[in-house]
């Protein structure tokens, strides 16, 4: 089976690095790890259309260029989708939506091996991550152990249960969800106002006391300097569509004064 790579880098506290997709062509995939600069992808299928055959071929792309595979998924389906896209080769899931201790102890039971120590609910079955082998095995049940497990924080009653939900056994990473977070407490799109921002520093700051990384999601190099001052190391930088959106905006403009000033 693959080396989890995200997994190892956690182990030797290394800082690490991933981009956002929507997009289900695994070329897209294939190029990101053809840059040679990060450690994962994150599929945001929280948000995209995909079938589970994509899901496949996503994880191929990936094994091309050495790269590894997160989702993030809505709690509603979690155990359904976490158990499939790991089947399929994704080594890591990000579960959104989580309100309270029991919901996101049932996040990282569902990735977990179904044994007797572990409590887990993700039994045997052939999948690729086995190379088509039906599974079972000491390997197989080590890597499900090794499956990385990140929550999103962005529900107030999340906020109130955090170093309890920061003490489940299994819990590697949290990603902060500013905008969820704003519309949940009655004050949409304000996720940057002093208010939130200090909920944010609270959630950064309980995570590393209790040893549990955070995440931040920046849209430039820039914006990284006020995290790495709070001591967080994993980064997510751009989302494709977003990316391709600003390109067009920003290009488009420019090339349209042009045409138009040229008449």
């Amino acid at each position: 089976m693959r080396t989890n790579i995200l997994r190892e880098k956690l182990k030797s506290g290394e800082p690490t690095l991933s981009t956002h997709i929507h997009s289900t062509w695994p070329s897209v995939v294939e190029a990101i790890g053809h840059a040679g600069l990060y450690d994962y992808v994150e599929f945001v299928a929280e948000y995209a259309p995909y079938t589970l055959h994509d899901l496949d071929n996503l994880c191929r792309a990936a094994e091309v260029v050495n790269i590894d595979m997160m989702i993030k998924i809505d709690y509603d389906t979690h155990q359904f989708v976490a158990q499939k896209a790991i089947g399929s080769g994704f080594t890591s899931v990000l579960f959104a939506d989580c309100h309270n201790v029991e919901e996101a102890r049932h996040c990282v039971q569902s990735v977990r091996p179904d044994t007797l120590t572990d409590g887990g609910m993700h039994g045997v079955g052939t999948r690729r991550f086995t190379y088509m082998g039906y599974g079972g095995t000491q390997a197989y049940v080590d890597h499900l152990r090794d499956i990385v497990v990140m929550l999103m924080i962005e529900k107030k009653s999340a906020v109130d249960e955090l170093e309890a939900i920061l003490d489940i056994p299994g819990v590697d990473m949290v990603q902060w969800g500013g905008s969820d977070y704003s519309m949940n407490i009655g004050k949409p799109g304000q996720r940057n106002i002093p208010e939130i921002k200090e909920v944010e520093k609270y959630v950064i700051e309980t995570c590393i006391k209790k040893g549990v990384r955070p995440r931040a999601e920046i849209g430039k190099p820039e914006d990284a300097k006020e995290y790495l001052d709070m001591g967080v190391k994993d980064f997510s930088i751009g989302t494709d569509l977003f990316i391709l959106y600003q390109w067009l905006k920003d290009n488009g403009k420019a090339l349209k004064d042009l045409v138009y000033a040229a008449k």
